[in-house]
């Protein structure tokens, strides 16, 4: 496989892996909370709706911060956060708390 087959490939797998995991947290685990992936892994749905509008500037694409979230949301992120999206509870913020504090 040449570089160019073999970076294309690669770019479809990592965009496949992508719209997997967004379908994942999305639908499949609405249960799983913005902070609690925050806390375990140092990212959310927020961070990865940042990430896809900063790629998205990087190629001089304009973007919304609200676009990319809806994006990253598969539809209305506020809706989304409407329908599932829970108050933190003191352990989840004490937790986040620590978690930014060991990560500094």
């Amino acid at each position: 496989m040449d570089d160019d087959i073999q970076g294309n490939t690669t770019i479809e797998l990592e965009a496949a892996v992508l719209r997997r995991l967004l379908q994942h947290l999305n639908v499949r685990r609405t249960d799983v909370q913005n902070i609690d992936l925050m806390i375990l892994a140092g990212f959310c749905r927020n961070c990865l709706a940042d990430w896809y509008r900063d790629a998205a500037t990087e190629r001089g694409i304009e973007m919304s911060k609200q676009d990319a979230r809806d994006h990253v949301y598969g539809g209305s992120a506020d809706k989304w956060k409407a329908n599932f999206q829970k108050e933190a509870t003191p352990q989840q913020l004490a937790a986040f708390a620590a978690a930014q504090k060991s990560r500094a």
